[in-house]
Parts: C-alpha cells; structure tokens; sequence
C-alpha cells in the first residue's frame, strides 16, 4: 500500500469530519488565518433528509461569522410558539419574542441538509480549508510538536501532519477510538419514525408537541413546519418497530393521514431511530480534542444536539488560532473541555429528565408522568411538571478558569429557560449599534479578537495600552450605543467595563477602567493567569 507524507506549507489544523460541525470549525479557523485539513470518510455525495432541523438564534450569530446565517434566515422558517398538547387539548404555549425586521429570530427550521450545501460551498471557496472526502481516519500520533493523522485514501494511505486534530466525525468516531476515550451513557430501547412529508397544510409555523394523541395512543408526536411545505414530523414507537413492515401494510399511509387528512402529501425522506444520551469522559487528550456528535448525544428534543456542536466548534476555534499565534497558553486550550464538557453535562441532564418524562422506564416514573398530565388538563401550575423538551440555549461559563468573577453567584438562575443576567461567563446580549458611521449589531463585532465595551472615551483612553499584543477592539459605549439599548441589557453603569471573548461570552465586568485589573482580566481570559 502506498504511504506518503503530506505537510503543505503552513501547518494546519487536522479537522476529522465534514458535517456541520466539522465545517464550522475549519471555516472559524480560516476566518481567524489558520488552515485546516479536513478529512471526511465518506465519499462527496448530496446530503439528504431533514436530520437536524431547528437552530437557534445564538448559533445563527455563529454561522452569521462564515457567512451563511443570512441564507439560512431568508430560506427558513421562522416561529416563535411552541405548544403543547394532551390528548387534543392545548395545555400551554412558550412565546418568543418576535425578532422584528433585521434582526436575528429566535428560531427557524431548516433541514441540515441543506445548511451542510452552504457550509459545503463556503468550504469550497475559502483557500484556508481543504476538504478530502473519502479519508477514512485510520491512526494517529501527538507529541510536543503536533500531530500525525493516517487515513485510508483512494489513492492509498496517507499521513496527514497538523498543530492540532479535531474529532468532529460523528457517533461512531474514530478520533474518539483512537485516543481511547470512552462514551459512557445510556440509549433508549423505544424507536422514533422520522419523516419529511411535502403537503399543502392549514397548520401555522409552530412547533408543536402532542403527548397522547389518539392517532399514537400512549405515546407521543411532534410536528415542525420546514421549507418547500416540507413538515417534519417524529413519532415515538415502541421498541422493535419495522418501518417496512408498515409501510408495506399500508398502516404507515394511515398514519400520516392522522396527520395530513385527505391533502395529498409526499414523503421526501424518513428514518428510524434510537436515542442515546451519552458524553465521552473527555474532550481532550493532549492536542486532539471531540466535538459534536463525537464528543456527546442527546434525545433532540430540545433541539441541543447540532446547536451545541456548533457552540463547541466556536468555543474550540478561536482558543486553537490564539495558541498558534502566541496570545493563548496550554491553559487556554484545557479550558475547552471545562467549559465544553460542563455544557455538555448541562444538556445532559436537562435531556435525561426530558425522556424520563417522555419515555418512562419504571411504575413511578409512569404514575408521575400521568398524574401530572392529568392534572395540567384543569390545573396551570401543574403544567409547570409538563417536559416536552427545554428548547437549546447557550451555555454559562460561570465556574471557567477564564472568567473573572464580579461577585456571588449563588443566585445565579441556573434552571433551563431561565433569563440570565449579563454576569462574566454569560453569552452577551447583542444589540444594535454603529461603528464607524456604520449600523450593525454588537455581535457581529464578535469571532476573531477579544471586544472591550467602555462606558465613554475617557475609559476606552486608560485600557487600550493594556492590552498587551493580544488582539482586542476597544469601543465606548457611548459612541456606538446610539439607542442605549446595549447599556440596558449589559445593565452597564457610568465606568464600566466589559471584555468579552471571541466567541461572545463576558469574560470580565470590570466597576472601573482600571488598567491593572483589565490587563489581569485580559490575561487570564487567555490563559495566562
């Protein structure tokens, strides 16, 4: 078998997967000037089915930063209500508040098929990423000076030579293997049938959830409107399901009659699945790190797999290129698995008390789950019990050795859903604003160096000479906040100062433009305490 060795010119990241977050993370490093090499096992073929269907407005920001946000906005659909049924009978509704014209919505639907097209073709266009499909990871090596990734190529073996590898490459990851971590967890023995229908439907853009309906007794069904009057539509079914046994019968067109009605309709993809709920015991073994599927799984419902994979590819990115171009320590690169894997375990948990509720396994979780649907019929505070799913949010790196506090968070709302304050370790609020006589928002400030936010000029004056080499944009709040809108949500006082991260979280809420405080905050957000 031939072997060769192949180094390029620059040095790159080793990225082990082309899905959406493998993609993501080799475009976040290129916008950041750093190549990567990305090795797909699977030939380049059309991705179909809808998959991952919902991404929320904190992930749209992401993608917002490689350039396809605002496609997959114009194509989606939007919605901003959930609601929730029992047996027929609406039990509550969640509202989001409505984006408005221009802005970000809270969520929208859209197959990841397509987003992977996007992704595909910005990969495709950006000289800092280079693709291989077909690239099957079959070794690797890492010492102090990098790594060595063997894969099976069509042309033979080849040994692929990078800073750093990123195991983005799914469920079954052969990174994960190869570093010999292990993926404890726990999957469900109930199937869930997913199916992408195409039919004209009187139903409006909203997600919603029917626990008992009589057209899937004992058992649940959620339905999203997606493009192209294409509805994805999952069912729970019980544990030994066949899906060609029923569509052969004729009892799965049944089925989605329940559904559709006499409208005539079209299944454009459908698949089987079994949940999982497990996460890899770390996310990094010296310079090789899981993303994603590989480094975790959760029950959609909630919709946190795929966002969450995204938010690492971030989280992992922008800590990469300031290591490779000195501004980050080792330090900053552990702290991918302290904040990543927390958040991790956050959804996890969220998700295990999800099925828990959705497909209980013991006679009290059973009488639990009834009794409380029973009573949510007649009673409102009952309905609090209901879980149908906590839809994705970001994480807050609160307890991260990067996070500089700014006092107690014993109070801190820790509860899925819950609004967060603007403390350090939180995602910053996004707002509208105007840098260099142009409007934008504060976010798409975010992606490639550190954000300073002071109250006035006279601040931005005593910090910037503080930053030390490392990349930061230093902006008065008084200069770009022309609304106030960004001060209200950052509950920003007459000196402060607030350092946010490449990636958008709040590193610091600093009382004062003190120079020595910023600089230690700055420091220590990079790794360096």
């Amino acid at each position: 078998m031939n072997s060769r060795a192949d180094t390029g010119p620059a040095e790159p990241v080793v990225v082990a997967g082309a899905g959406p977050v493998g993609l993501v993370t080799a475009l976040l490093l290129a916008r950041s000037g750093v190549p990567s090499v990305v090795l797909e096992a699977a030939d380049r073929c059309e991705p179909i089915g809808s998959k991952a269907i919902c991404f929320q407005r904190d992930v749209l920001d992401v993608l917002d930063r490689i350039g396809c946000a605002d496609k997959m906005i114009a194509r989606g659909v939007t919605w901003t209500t959930g609601r929730t049924y029992y047996r027929g009978t609406e039990l509550f509704k969640v509202t989001f508040p409505d984006a408005g014209s221009g802005d970000v919505p809270p969520w929208i639907n859209i197959s990841q098929a397509e987003v992977e097209r996007y992704l595909r073709d910005l990969a495709d266009a950006a000289p800092l990423v280079d693709v291989r499909y077909g690239h099957l990871v079959t070794g690797l090596h890492q010492d102090d000076d990098g790594v060595r990734v063997r894969a099976e190529a069509p042309d033979g073996e080849v040994t692929v030579a990078g800073s750093h590898l990123v195991g983005a490459d799914g469920p079954h990851s052969a990174v994960r293997r190869l570093l010999g971590v292990d993926f404890p967890g726990h999957s469900f023995d109930d199937r869930f049938l997913i199916c992408d229908i195409r039919a004209s439907l009187p139903f409006p853009n909203e997600r919603r959830f029917h626990f008992d309906p009589e057209w899937n007794p004992g058992r649940q069904v959620l339905v999203h409107q997606c493009p192209d009057r294409t509805w994805r539509i999952d069912w729970q079914m019980p544990a030994g399901y066949d899906f060609e046994a029923e569509r052969d019968s004729g009892a799965l067109d049944d089925r989605i009659r329940k559904i559709t009605g006499d409208a005539p309709y079209e299944i454009m993809w459908a698949s089987v699945y079994r949940f999982h709920q497990r996460c890899a015991e770390t996310f990094r073994r010296g310079r090789a790190f899981l993303a994603g599927d590989a480094a975790h799984l959760y029950a959609p419902f909630g919709a946190r797999g795929l966002n969450s994979g995204v938010q690492d590819a971030e989280n992992l990115a922008w800590k990469i290129a300031f290591v490779r171009r000195g501004h980050g320590s080792e330090d900053l690169l552990a702290s991918y698995d302290a904040e990543r894997r927390a958040a991790a375990l956050e959804n996890l948990a969220v998700t295990t008390r999800t099925m828990e509720f959705l497909v209980p396994h013991t006679p009290e979780e059973r009488t639990r789950r009834l009794t409380a649907l029973e009573a949510a019929l007649t009673d409102p505070e009952a309905r609090a019990r209901i879980d149908s799913g906590k839809l994705a949010e970001p994480y807050w790196y609160l307890d991260s050795p990067l996070t500089t506090p700014s006092g107690p968070v014993d109070v801190f709302p820790r509860a899925a859903g819950a609004v967060r304050p603007p403390i350090p370790g939180v995602l910053c609020p996004d707002g509208p604003c105007v840098v260099d006589g142009r409007k934008t928002r504060l976010r798409r400030l975010f992606g490639t160096e550190f954000v300073a936010l002071a109250a006035d000029q006279g601040g931005v004056a005593r910090i910037e000479e503080s930053a030390s080499g490392v990349p930061v944009a230093v902006h008065a709040l008084d200069a770009i906040d022309t609304t106030g809108a960004i001060r209200a949500a950052l509950k920003a006082g007459p000196g402060t100062v607030h350092l946010v991260r490449p990636d958008g979280h709040l590193a610091a809420v600093l009382p004062d433009p003190d120079p020595g405080a910023f600089a230690a905050a700055l420091r220590r957000a990079c790794g360096r305490r």
